[in-house]
């Protein structure tokens, strides 16, 4: 089915929970929603990262080699970023295309475009979230899956919304990934399998792993804000 705005609304009505640093009823896990949907939550912690070296990644990464740093068993081809899309600067209003398969479930085209988080988050709490260092990046998309992806009139995909939300610490920054997925077979006989949010659940903690692992020094050496590598020694 394809949702309306008061449908978005109505799904996305809780989405502000994801700016408090409290925990969730659903950290980590699916859920069926009510309209079909299905909802898939993740709680990576990325150590050694900082939020804004996440927000910083998604204006650096434009080849499939880059995909493939960042999960290098789904992570099949970058199939390009829109015009929109500026390196080193932002990746708001860009679309990209890639392939990417979730474990043992094929590969399959994906389309993902970005919106800036105020159209969905209450952007007096998602300001006060970030003054009061309870988020440092908010990531938010519209996806949709498969060769023939179904696009509104405003060129977004129509079969669900994907959210990454970090809130530094410590020792780096804990990130909730949340996607709600399946509008478009949600009412039909068909709607979308667990089996695809199990494998979503998996791919998601270990691509935000691997991508760890490097974006720490992969951000202090390519990174244009001017920011320096603390020296370990």
């Amino acid at each position: 089915m394809r949702l309306t705005k008061e449908e978005q609304n109505i799904l996305l009505s809780d989405i502000d929970s994801l700016l408090s640093p409290k925990p969730l009823r659903l950290e980590a896990g699916l859920k069926r929603l009510e309209n079909g949907m299905l909802q898939v939550s993740m709680r990576t912690d990325l150590h050694g990262c900082k939020s804004k070296m996440l927000e910083w990644w998604f204006t650096y990464f434009e080849t499939t080699a880059h995909l493939k740093w960042w999960h290098p068993h789904d992570h099949i081809l970058h199939g390009g970023w829109d015009s929109k899309w500026v390196k080193n600067e932002s990746y708001i209003g860009a679309t990209i295309h890639a392939t990417e398969a979730l474990g043992e479930i094929p590969p399959v085209p994906a389309t993902i475009k970005f919106h800036a988080p105020e159209e969905v988050f209450t952007p007096g709490l998602l300001e006060k979230a970030y003054a009061e260092g309870n988020v440092g990046a908010v990531i938010y998309a519209r996806i949709g899956f498969g060769k023939d992806t179904l696009l509104d009139s405003n060129g977004d995909p129509e079969d669900g919304f994907m959210f990454h939300v970090a809130r530094d610490t410590p020792f780096g920054c804990s990130l909730r990934s949340h996607f709600y997925l399946g509008a478009l077979a949600a009412d039909t006989d068909t709607p979308l399998s667990e089996d695809i949010g199990f494998g979503l659940m998996e791919h998601c903690y270990t691509e935000f792993t691997y991508l760890s692992h490097f974006l720490s020094s992969l951000y202090y050496a390519e990174n244009k804000n001017g920011d320096k590598a603390p020296l370990p020694w």
